[in-house]
């Protein structure tokens, strides 16, 4: 039987409800009722960073098009971004955080990390500092926040989402394992919606039913590596630490697919998803020294079934660098390049694939080759 060995942390992952959307309504009362989006830049172009709940209760989501969401809600008000406006309420935010711990990851303007392992603050009541962090964050900025409670840092993320909005959940050690049995698989971060779809048609829809499958058809369906990192996932166990944020010199992002893709129409429609996901991920960042930079080129990345990994890289002019910078956005046609050299690598190569991700390189002047993918 396996072991995976977990170290105790009391971690709090603060995630802000509906951040944008919540806001706009604080500063115009008279959006409360109305369903809103936060995105643009027109009705048929663009695509939404976030939508309160009144526009969710029509399928409104975030990373979605302009297009589509007012055909699913013709009503639909719509709210050009303020992102200066955002990063200083974010800055306030992480003023706040700092009251109750140095140890903080912000992984965007409205989700941070607080580990609160060695905090004496309530008797060391992780629970207690979360509702404080709440309740500060309520008081200061009139503004509602979800709290996650737990041992780890993915346990305290799949809490955080539990109660939402204003909610506030704790998974304890004595509770992991009756929790995580029932969990839904798409709750477990890096699954996904396609990849959730795909484990629903081989019977795994829970995490329960990875942890009862046989180890030998895990490794037979994912690989050895795979198999193991979602058995460790759906037992509840990780080990990731809370860090500070260094210093950006590149951006990327990445998706495994637990269930290996190989049809090219998946593949387009995968890489256009993480496109999507990727502007809303540029649009939130905000370190500023990471902008004042010239951008290099973008890149594409493959990894297949058996972990051989290509990565190709396309040069941008002066211009496309500073309308890029300016715009905070990889355009439809950049991104349509991006799919080609991602369908040409696959048809090189001819395996399936486990991994996809793009990423963006700023000129430097030293010569320490740099990690081009960022994992939070």
């Amino acid at each position: 039987m396996l072991n995976f060995k977990q170290r105790r942390f009391k971690i709090i992952h603060i995630d802000m409800d509906c951040f944008y959307a919540q806001v706009e309504m604080r500063d115009n009362p008279a959006l409360k009722d109305l369903p809103i989006a936060i995105g643009g830049p027109t009705k048929t172009q663009g695509i939404l960073c976030t939508s309160n709940y009144k526009a969710r209760e029509f399928g409104v989501r975030a990373a979605q098009s302009t297009y589509e969401a007012f055909k699913l809600c013709p009503e639909l008000v719509l709210i050009h971004p303020d992102f200066a406006k955002y990063k200083l309420i974010s800055d306030q935010l992480s003023s706040i955080y700092r009251k109750y711990s140095e140890k903080i990851q912000l992984i965007s303007l409205d989700e941070a990390y607080i580990d609160v392992t060695d905090s004496q603050l309530h008797n060391g009541s992780a629970t207690l500092i979360a509702q404080s962090i709440k309740k500060d964050i309520f008081k200061t900025l009139n503004l509602t926040a979800s709290a996650g409670v737990s041992f780890n840092k993915m346990l305290a993320k799949i809490a955080s989402d539990w109660n939402k909005p204003n909610g506030l959940f704790v998974i304890t050690p004595d509770m992991r394992d009756t929790f995580m049995k029932t969990l839904p698989l798409i709750k477990i971060p890096g699954v996904g919606k396609v990849g959730y779809e795909k484990l629903k048609k081989i019977g795994l829809s829970t995490c329960g039913d990875v942890v009862e499958r046989d180890i030998t058809d895990l490794i037979n369906l994912f690989g050895k590596r795979t198999a193991l990192k979602l058995l460790e996932a759906c037992h509840g166990v990780s080990n990731a630490v809370v860090k500070e944020k260094s210093q950006r010199k590149s951006f990327g992002i990445e998706k495994t697919f637990y269930d290996h893709i190989s049809d090219n129409e998946v593949i387009g429609r995968e890489i256009d998803e993480l496109v999507s996901n990727y502007n809303l991920r540029l649009a939130e960042l905000d370190d500023f020294h990471f902008w004042q930079r010239r951008i290099s080129h973008v890149s594409v990345k493959i990894r297949f079934n058996d972990f051989e990994t290509l990565t190709r890289v396309i040069g941008i002019t002066a211009h496309e660098s500073e309308k890029l910078i300016a715009n905070r956005f990889i355009n439809k046609e950049t991104a349509e390049i991006l799919k080609a050299q991602l369908i040409s690598m696959h048809f090189d190569v001819k395996k399936q694939i486990r991994l996809i991700g793009i990423g963006i390189k700023f000129e430097e002047s030293t010569d320490n080759q740099l990690e081009l993918f960022s994992t939070q």
